[in-house]
This record gives C-alpha cells, structure tokens and sequence, in this order.
C-alpha cells in the first residue's frame, strides 16, 4: 500500500502543471527556513564559535567550504538521478529538474574549490597543489561546465536532456573518488570533518553551527531549484492552456 501511494506521487511529480502547484506552496518554507539557518548559523561561526587549537580564525572558513563541497557533490548526485529518470520513464519534469540543477551544482563547486584556496594558503603555504581531493573537485566543476553546454548545444530540448543524462550519468563515478579519496590516497586534505556514523572530532559549539550551516545550504539548494525549475516550466509549456491562464492574470 505505501508503495502504491510513493508510485502515486511519483507519476504525479512528473507533472508539470501539479509540480508547479506544490512547488509554489514550498518555495515560502524552505525560502524561510534558508534565512534563518543561514543567519544563525553564520553569526553561531563567525562570532561564538570558538578558535581552532591550530589554525585559530582561519579554520572558520569551513563554515562556507564544507557545506558547499558536500552540496556540490548532492547536486550531480541528483542531476543523475534525474537525468536517469528522465531517460528510462521520459518525464519531462525530471529533465527539467536537471537542467536547473547544472548551474547551482557548479556555483556550489566553484565556491567549494575557491574557499579552499583560501583555506589552503595559510594552511599549506600554496594557493593549489594537485592534491587528490582538489583535483578530483576541479574535474567536478568540468563536468557540470560540460552538462551545461551539452544542455545548450542541441536546438531539440529532448536530445539536449539525453545528452546531459548520459555525461552525467557516467559522471557521477567522480563522486565516490572525491569522497574517498582522502582514504585511497596519501592528500594533503584532511578527512571528513564530520561523519552521521561517527562522533565528531570537534566540541559541539563548532560542530553544531557547521550542521547548520550545511542543513541551510541545502535548504538553499531546494528553493532555488524549485524557482528555476518553475521558470523552466513556463517556458516549455508556455503553449498549452493551464500556462497560458497563468500568464493572462
């Protein structure tokens, strides 16, 4: 029964029409909950979190370079995801949902690697160095500029949305490199700050303002996604009837 009610709601999200309906009445929450947890957690970092041991006020960078590294590696996740859903039960949404994933996606990885830059400087002496983690989210931020011209390379939306699919299809293997590969090879960057299956290694007023942090990110992620998924929605069904009583009001 919960399965019949999950395939449901499925078939109902590859809607255009009702995605645009349930997204409007989302967009408000989630917009919300992305101030206040942003707010909360960047003054939480920057004014009550205390100096590391080690790298005293520098550390507070990760405050802005974790959470956009992890949300950059979700957003390809879920442009894979839905570039799969796309190919295999040819919804429209979905492909809509990917194309509106490639910029936020890549934002977040240039924010990622640019932070970490910063970071890096006073930490290793060097702006960049070829280090496994680096490399592999610099490789990340090519393949979603590649999505996204993939994406634009095609006058039909439909071989557009295949050809993306596919890139980010085979893709998506970077992920588990950029993960683990702090585990596999001997890198300059340090392992997970934090694990949902491990006790942090950090005292909890510098843990617990980084969740934040990254649970607002996300939060973040999901309203614009919504936003420009919906633009994306007017603009390919601008020809049929429910969009043009929209655009008549």
């Amino acid at each position: 029964m919960a399965f019949d009610k999950f395939w449901a709601w499925f078939h109902r999200m590859g809607s255009p029409k009702w995605f645009y309906e349930i997204s409007g009445r989302w967009i408000p929450w989630f917009a919300t909950a992305t101030i206040v947890l942003l707010t909360v957690g960047a003054v939480w970092s920057l004014a009550f979190a205390p100096q590391d041991y080690q790298q005293g006020n520098s550390f507070r960078i990760i405050y802005i370079h974790v959470p956009a590294a992890i949300l950059a590696q979700s957003i390809f996740f879920s442009m894979a995801l839905c570039g799969a859903i796309g190919l295999i039960w040819k919804m429209k949404v979905a492909d809509m949902v990917a194309k509106s994933c490639a910029p936020i996606g890549a934002s977040m990885t240039f924010i990622a690697l640019f932070t970490g830059a910063v970071w890096g400087k006073p930490t290793w002496g060097a702006w960049w160095v070829w280090d496994a983690r680096l490399t592999s989210m610099l490789i990340l931020l090519f393949l979603y500029f590649g999505v996204i011209a993939l994406q634009s390379a095609f006058d039909s939306k439909q071989s557009a949305a295949r050809a993306s699919a596919i890139l980010s299809l085979v893709g998506v293997v970077n992920i588990p490199i950029i993960k683990y590969s702090v585990e596999w090879w001997n890198t300059l960057h340090q392992p997970a700050t934090f694990k949902l299956t491990e006790k942090p290694a950090m005292p909890m007023e510098m843990w617990l303002p980084l969740l934040i942090m990254v649970i607002g990110f996300y939060c973040f992620f999901a309203t614009v996604l919504m936003m420009r998924t919906r633009n994306e929605i007017l603009e390919r069904e601008k020809r049929t009837q429910w969009v043009q009583g929209l655009l008549s009001k």
